[in-house]
Protein backbone atom coordinates (compact mmCIF):
# COMPACT_ATOMS: atom_id res chain seq x y z
CA UNK A 1 0.00 0.00 0.00
CA UNK A 2 1.22 3.50 -0.85
CA UNK A 3 1.82 6.14 1.82
CA UNK A 4 -0.81 8.20 -0.07
CA UNK A 5 -3.60 5.62 -0.02
CA UNK A 6 -4.87 6.66 3.38
CA UNK A 7 -4.81 10.33 2.39
CA UNK A 8 -6.77 9.48 -0.76
CA UNK A 9 -9.38 7.53 1.21
CA UNK A 10 -9.76 10.48 3.60
CA UNK A 11 -11.44 12.40 0.78
CA UNK A 12 -13.94 9.79 -0.35
CA UNK A 13 -17.11 11.82 -0.74
CA UNK A 14 -19.73 10.20 1.48
CA UNK A 15 -22.35 11.26 4.01
CA UNK A 16 -20.78 10.21 7.28
CA UNK A 17 -21.55 12.12 10.47
CA UNK A 18 -18.31 10.85 11.99
CA UNK A 19 -16.40 12.68 9.26
CA UNK A 20 -18.08 16.04 9.95
CA UNK A 21 -15.58 18.89 9.97
CA UNK A 22 -16.46 21.55 12.51
CA UNK A 23 -16.19 24.90 10.72
CA UNK A 24 -17.69 28.06 12.18
CA UNK A 25 -20.19 28.46 9.33
CA UNK A 26 -21.23 24.80 9.58
CA UNK A 27 -21.79 25.12 13.32
CA UNK A 28 -23.89 28.25 12.81
CA UNK A 29 -26.22 26.53 10.34
CA UNK A 30 -26.42 23.48 12.62
CA UNK A 31 -27.35 25.64 15.62
CA UNK A 32 -29.89 27.56 13.53
CA UNK A 33 -31.60 24.36 12.40
CA UNK A 34 -31.63 22.85 15.89
CA UNK A 35 -33.16 26.07 17.21
CA UNK A 36 -35.78 25.94 14.44
CA UNK A 37 -36.87 22.47 15.56
CA UNK A 38 -38.01 24.00 18.85
CA UNK A 39 -40.13 26.68 17.19
CA UNK A 40 -43.78 26.35 16.21
CA UNK A 41 -43.03 26.34 12.50
CA UNK A 42 -44.86 24.52 9.73
CA UNK A 43 -41.81 24.25 7.50
CA UNK A 44 -38.12 25.02 7.40
CA UNK A 45 -36.33 25.28 4.06
CA UNK A 46 -32.66 24.40 3.68
CA UNK A 47 -31.17 25.24 0.32
CA UNK A 48 -27.77 25.52 -1.29
CA UNK A 49 -25.77 24.41 -4.28
CA UNK A 50 -25.04 20.68 -4.61
CA UNK A 51 -22.03 19.83 -2.46
CA UNK A 52 -22.55 22.49 0.22
CA UNK A 53 -23.39 19.92 2.91
CA UNK A 54 -27.21 19.84 3.08
CA UNK A 55 -27.50 16.06 3.43
CA UNK A 56 -24.70 15.94 6.00
CA UNK A 57 -26.40 18.70 8.01
CA UNK A 58 -29.71 16.80 8.08
CA UNK A 59 -27.95 13.55 8.93
CA UNK A 60 -26.01 15.18 11.77
CA UNK A 61 -29.15 16.77 13.24
CA UNK A 62 -31.00 13.46 12.98
CA UNK A 63 -28.26 11.46 14.72
CA UNK A 64 -27.88 14.03 17.51
CA UNK A 65 -31.55 14.79 18.17
CA UNK A 66 -33.53 11.63 17.35
CA UNK A 67 -33.61 10.53 21.00
CA UNK A 68 -34.89 13.91 22.17
CA UNK A 69 -37.61 14.49 19.57
CA UNK A 70 -39.94 12.45 17.38
CA UNK A 71 -37.62 12.95 14.45
CA UNK A 72 -37.50 11.04 11.13
CA UNK A 73 -35.06 11.33 8.24
CA UNK A 74 -36.36 10.63 4.72
CA UNK A 75 -32.90 10.60 3.13
CA UNK A 76 -33.87 8.96 -0.18
CA UNK A 77 -36.38 10.69 -2.46
CA UNK A 78 -39.52 8.67 -3.22
CA UNK A 79 -41.07 9.21 -6.63
CA UNK A 80 -43.95 6.82 -5.95
CA UNK A 81 -46.89 8.25 -4.02
CA UNK A 82 -47.59 4.85 -2.47
CA UNK A 83 -43.98 4.48 -1.31
CA UNK A 84 -44.06 7.92 0.32
CA UNK A 85 -47.34 7.35 2.11
CA UNK A 86 -46.34 3.84 3.19
CA UNK A 87 -43.36 5.40 4.93
CA UNK A 88 -45.55 8.13 6.38
CA UNK A 89 -48.07 5.52 7.55
CA UNK A 90 -45.30 3.73 9.46
CA UNK A 91 -44.22 7.02 11.06
CA UNK A 92 -47.77 7.72 12.23
CA UNK A 93 -48.88 4.24 13.32
CA UNK A 94 -45.58 2.38 13.92
CA UNK A 95 -46.97 -0.33 11.63
CA UNK A 96 -46.46 -1.37 8.03
CA UNK A 97 -49.15 -0.31 5.58
CA UNK A 98 -51.26 -3.40 4.73
CA UNK A 99 -50.43 -4.88 1.33
CA UNK A 100 -52.94 -3.98 -1.34
CA UNK A 101 -54.54 -1.19 0.67
CA UNK A 102 -55.42 2.02 -1.15
CA UNK A 103 -54.13 5.46 -0.20
CA UNK A 104 -56.78 7.77 1.19
CA UNK A 105 -55.13 11.14 1.64
CA UNK A 106 -58.10 12.60 3.53
CA UNK A 107 -57.77 9.81 6.10
CA UNK A 108 -54.14 10.83 6.70
CA UNK A 109 -55.15 14.46 7.15
CA UNK A 110 -58.01 13.54 9.52
CA UNK A 111 -55.71 11.29 11.56
CA UNK A 112 -53.30 14.19 12.02
CA UNK A 113 -56.02 16.62 13.00
CA UNK A 114 -57.23 14.20 15.66
CA UNK A 115 -53.72 14.02 17.15
CA UNK A 116 -53.01 17.73 17.25
CA UNK A 117 -51.50 18.64 20.60
CA UNK A 118 -50.63 15.00 21.33
CA UNK A 119 -47.64 14.53 19.02
CA UNK A 120 -45.09 16.77 17.35
CA UNK A 121 -43.52 14.90 14.45
CA UNK A 122 -40.56 16.34 12.57
CA UNK A 123 -39.65 14.93 9.17
CA UNK A 124 -36.31 15.83 7.58
CA UNK A 125 -36.92 15.57 3.83
CA UNK A 126 -33.77 15.48 1.72
CA UNK A 127 -33.56 16.16 -2.04
CA UNK A 128 -37.06 17.68 -2.22
CA UNK A 129 -36.54 18.72 -5.85
CA UNK A 130 -36.74 15.01 -6.76
CA UNK A 131 -40.31 14.61 -5.48
CA UNK A 132 -43.26 14.76 -7.91
CA UNK A 133 -45.43 17.88 -7.82
CA UNK A 134 -48.40 15.91 -6.47
CA UNK A 135 -46.46 14.72 -3.40
CA UNK A 136 -45.08 18.22 -2.75
CA UNK A 137 -48.60 19.63 -2.82
CA UNK A 138 -49.80 17.02 -0.32
CA UNK A 139 -46.80 17.71 1.93
CA UNK A 140 -47.94 21.34 1.95
CA UNK A 141 -51.39 20.29 3.12
CA UNK A 142 -49.98 17.91 5.74
CA UNK A 143 -47.87 20.72 7.17
CA UNK A 144 -51.07 22.63 7.95
CA UNK A 145 -52.17 19.91 10.38
CA UNK A 146 -50.02 21.30 13.19
CA UNK A 147 -48.74 17.79 13.90
CA UNK A 148 -46.01 17.33 11.28
CA UNK A 149 -43.22 19.85 10.77
CA UNK A 150 -41.24 19.37 7.56
CA UNK A 151 -37.60 20.38 7.18
CA UNK A 152 -37.08 20.43 3.43
CA UNK A 153 -33.68 20.30 1.75
CA UNK A 154 -33.59 21.70 -1.77
CA UNK A 155 -30.89 22.29 -4.37
CA UNK A 156 -30.23 25.91 -5.15
CA UNK A 157 -30.31 26.25 -8.93
CA UNK A 158 -30.70 29.11 -11.37
CA UNK A 159 -34.40 28.89 -10.51
CA UNK A 160 -33.16 28.74 -6.94
CA UNK A 161 -36.30 28.53 -4.77
CA UNK A 162 -38.87 28.00 -7.52
CA UNK A 163 -40.25 24.86 -5.89
CA UNK A 164 -40.53 26.63 -2.55
CA UNK A 165 -42.35 29.58 -4.08
CA UNK A 166 -44.74 27.40 -6.05
CA UNK A 167 -45.69 24.94 -3.33
CA UNK A 168 -44.80 26.29 0.10
CA UNK A 169 -44.73 30.07 -0.17
CA UNK A 170 -46.97 30.77 2.82
CA UNK A 171 -45.81 27.77 4.85
CA UNK A 172 -42.06 28.30 5.03
CA UNK A 173 -41.35 30.31 8.14
CA UNK A 174 -37.59 29.98 8.17
CA UNK A 175 -34.95 29.58 5.47
CA UNK A 176 -31.39 28.37 6.02
CA UNK A 177 -28.95 28.78 3.15
CA UNK A 178 -25.74 26.75 2.91
CA UNK A 179 -22.91 28.28 0.91
CA UNK A 180 -19.55 27.22 -0.45
CA UNK A 181 -16.57 27.72 1.85
CA UNK A 182 -14.35 30.76 1.58
CA UNK A 183 -10.62 30.23 1.12
CA UNK A 184 -9.80 30.24 4.84
CA UNK A 185 -12.60 27.77 5.59
CA UNK A 186 -11.41 25.55 2.76
CA UNK A 187 -7.92 25.51 4.23
CA UNK A 188 -9.33 24.48 7.62
CA UNK A 189 -11.52 21.85 5.96
CA UNK A 190 -8.61 20.22 4.10
CA UNK A 191 -6.21 20.32 7.05
CA UNK A 192 -8.74 19.05 9.59
CA UNK A 193 -9.74 16.15 7.32
CA UNK A 194 -6.11 15.07 7.08
CA UNK A 195 -5.39 15.59 10.78
CA UNK A 196 -8.45 13.54 11.71
CA UNK A 197 -6.80 10.54 10.08
CA UNK A 198 -3.35 11.37 11.46
CA UNK A 199 -1.96 12.58 8.12
CA UNK A 200 0.16 15.22 9.87
CA UNK A 201 3.12 15.23 7.48
CA UNK A 202 0.96 15.62 4.39
CA UNK A 203 -1.17 18.32 6.03
CA UNK A 204 1.97 20.32 6.82
CA UNK A 205 3.01 20.23 3.15
CA UNK A 206 -0.21 21.87 1.92
CA UNK A 207 0.52 25.59 2.00
CA UNK A 208 -1.55 28.67 1.22
CA UNK A 209 -0.51 28.62 -2.46
CA UNK A 210 -1.84 25.06 -2.76
CA UNK A 211 -5.10 25.99 -1.05
CA UNK A 212 -5.46 28.95 -3.44
CA UNK A 213 -5.08 26.61 -6.40
CA UNK A 214 -7.52 24.06 -4.96
CA UNK A 215 -9.97 26.88 -4.26
CA UNK A 216 -9.59 28.15 -7.82
CA UNK A 217 -10.79 24.81 -9.22
CA UNK A 218 -13.26 23.65 -6.55
CA UNK A 219 -14.63 27.14 -5.80
CA UNK A 220 -14.98 26.29 -2.12
CA UNK A 221 -17.52 23.54 -2.79
CA UNK A 222 -17.02 20.69 -0.30
CA UNK A 223 -17.98 17.92 -2.71
CA UNK A 224 -15.76 19.24 -5.47
CA UNK A 225 -12.92 19.72 -2.98
CA UNK A 226 -13.25 16.10 -1.88
CA UNK A 227 -13.21 14.96 -5.52
CA UNK A 228 -10.17 17.07 -6.31
CA UNK A 229 -8.16 15.99 -3.24
CA UNK A 230 -9.11 12.34 -3.84
CA UNK A 231 -7.83 12.62 -7.40
CA UNK A 232 -4.65 14.43 -6.32
CA UNK A 233 -3.76 11.64 -3.89
CA UNK A 234 -4.80 9.01 -6.43
CA UNK A 235 -2.14 10.44 -8.78
CA UNK A 236 0.39 10.54 -5.93
CA UNK A 237 -0.47 6.93 -5.11
CA UNK A 238 0.05 5.84 -8.72
CA UNK A 239 3.50 7.44 -8.99
CA UNK A 240 4.53 6.25 -5.53
CA UNK A 241 3.80 2.65 -6.51
CA UNK A 242 4.93 2.74 -10.15
CA UNK A 243 7.46 5.53 -10.70
CA UNK A 244 8.46 7.09 -7.34
CA UNK A 245 11.26 9.17 -8.88
CA UNK A 246 8.58 11.44 -10.39
CA UNK A 247 7.39 12.77 -7.01
CA UNK A 248 9.01 14.66 -4.15
CA UNK A 249 7.71 13.47 -0.78
CA UNK A 250 8.94 16.65 0.90
CA UNK A 251 6.93 19.06 -1.27
CA UNK A 252 3.31 19.25 -2.33
CA UNK A 253 3.12 19.51 -6.10
CA UNK A 254 1.17 22.26 -7.88
CA UNK A 255 1.71 20.25 -11.06
CA UNK A 256 -0.18 17.28 -9.61
CA UNK A 257 -2.99 19.59 -8.49
CA UNK A 258 -3.24 20.78 -12.10
CA UNK A 259 -3.09 17.19 -13.40
CA UNK A 260 -6.02 16.30 -11.13
CA UNK A 261 -7.91 19.41 -12.31
CA UNK A 262 -7.40 18.34 -15.94
CA UNK A 263 -8.58 14.81 -15.15
CA UNK A 264 -11.76 16.16 -13.52
CA UNK A 265 -12.41 18.62 -16.35
CA UNK A 266 -11.73 21.82 -14.40
CA UNK A 267 -8.98 22.61 -16.92
CA UNK A 268 -9.56 21.99 -20.61
CA UNK A 269 -6.50 21.26 -22.69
Amino acid sequence: MSRYTRAKDTFVDEINVEEFIDLESNQLTYDQLVHSLDKSLKMVLIFGRPGTGKSLLLSRVYQNKKKQKELYFFDTPMTSKREFFAKLFKVLTKKEMPAGSSIDFETFVEYLRNHKGQREIIILLDEAQMYPTEILEEIRILSDSGVIKFVISLHKTDDEDLIAKEHFQSRIWETIELKNANKEELKTFVHKKLLKTNQFEIANLIRNKHISLIYKYALGNYRETNKLLYTIFEIYEYYDMNDPSKIDHQRFSTKIIEMAAIKLGYIHV
